[in-house]
């Protein structure tokens, strides 16, 4: 479980891929120390498993199905990538429940700068608007934002970003037809579970 508060802006070192897998390493020098083999790591927002540790960087192992259903296809060695440890019980939760287990792929639109904000515009897949509301909570790339507004006519989702959110994250690298990764608040789906089997 994490929260969507992205703890460091890592890169990624090397790709390996095979028939099957691919294995990133991944440079993270400020949470270095904090991860352990076998620890949890959202990547993007994709849930990944530390599979060993050398210096500053660790690896994980990615199945092929995960890279065909997340934008984790598309990047390469130099791309930055969010990064975010497990939820500790004991801490704050600054943003909302996030599982890592990515829902679907959005395509940017655009990425509008203002004077104390940016507009963030994605279209996102349709079947997953229904869990989508103005002023609920979405998670993109694994940062956990507000939504601004939803345009159901086509399917673009708003979200309005500060400053540090650019500077601390890589939305600020993205560009307009590129992928990111979307997870939508885990409760509209038990919601949606719950009133579709609570009569039979």
């Amino acid at each position: 479980m994490f929260t969507g508060l992205i703890a460091e802006l890592g890169s990624i070192t090397a790709i390996k891929k095979s028939e099957t897998s691919a294995i990133f390493t991944i440079n993270a020098p400020g949470l270095i120390s904090e991860i352990s083999v076998g620890d949890s790591v959202a990547v993007n927002g994709v849930c990944l498993t530390a599979t060993s540790i050398d210096g500053i960087a660790f690896t994980a192992d990615v199945m092929v199905q995960t890279l065909n259903l997340t934008s984790l296809s598309q990047i390469f060695v130099g791309s930055p990538v969010n990064l975010e440890l497990a939820a500790q019980l004991n801490a704050r939760m600054g943003g909302h429940m996030v599982q890592g287990h990515v829902d679907g792929v959005a395509t940017v639109v655009s990425l509008t700068p203002g004077d104390k904000w940016a507009q963030f515009d994605l279209t996102v897949p349709a079947e997953l608007t229904k869990y989508i509301v103005n002023q609920g909570s979405i998670c993109l790339d694994g940062i956990s934002l507000t939504v601004g507004q939803i345009n159901d006519e086509n399917n673009v989702v708003t979200v309005w970003l500060i400053p540090e959110t650019l500077e601390r994250t890589n939305l600020s690298t993205l560009l307009p037809g590129d992928l990111i990764n979307v997870e939508v608040d885990v409760l509209a789906k038990y919601v949606e579970r719950l009133l579709a089997k609570g009569d039979k």
